[in-house]
């Protein structure tokens, strides 16, 4: 009777879920909270250990063109960040992060605090980043340090949205490419907000 309570409960502990290792931002941080216009919002990781990535953002191929892989910088002066140095853009109140898809793909879901201005038509709202137009363009002296992101590697909406944005008078060193947009900040398990 022993022996049968001892693998019985052997049994029992094999078959209860395993526990959940904490899955943090890095080493130190859990979470960062960033401000957005419905109030405060906690970026942090999922932490089911045995999530996967579905749906749209798990596809390995698309046809290139037009999803080609994008260059590492898309443009000299523009400095490539990870995504801890998106989150500590996300932190500063002073920086914008800017969401350069199209609508559809923004209302699919976002990251938290970034603002929506389509790579199409970035170049006509340079005046909501502080720029002032000019005879050649726009004089952005004045413009916050900005990130730009959008579906990914092999998505070529923010890279082009930097190459106007730069013709247009942009300086290319007040601006950060997030190559990994949502496909990285989806893998990695980060919190999605709904678009708006």
């Amino acid at each position: 009777m022993i022996r049968y309570a001892t693998f019985a409960a052997l049994l029992s502990l094999l078959a209860a879920p395993a526990l959940t290792e904490p899955v943090g931002l890095d080493a130190d941080r859990m979470s960062v909270t960033v401000e957005t216009p419905d109030g405060p919002v906690e970026i942090m990781r999922e932490q089911d250990n045995e999530a996967v990535l579905t749906g749209d953002f798990a596809k390995t191929s698309r046809a290139c063109p037009p999803f080609c892989i994008q260059p590492m910088t898309p443009e000299e002066g523009v400095t490539t960040i990870g995504e801890l140095e998106l989150l500590e853009m996300l932190e500063d109140p002073e920086a914008v992060v800017i969401d350069s898809r199209t609508r559809e793909w923004f209302e699919g879901g976002t990251i938290p605090g970034a603002i929506h201005l389509p790579w199409d038509r970035i170049t006509d709202r340079l005046g909501e980043l502080g720029c002032e137009p000019d005879f050649e363009g726009w004089d952005c002296a004045a413009a916050p340090r900005v990130a730009l992101f959008c579906n990914g590697p092999w998505c070529g909406q923010s890279p082009t949205a930097i190459r106007a944005m730069i013709g247009a008078g942009f300086p290319a060193e007040k601006i950060s490419y997030y190559r990994g947009g949502m496909q990285l900040w989806r893998l990695l398990g980060l919190t999605v907000a709904g678009g708006r």
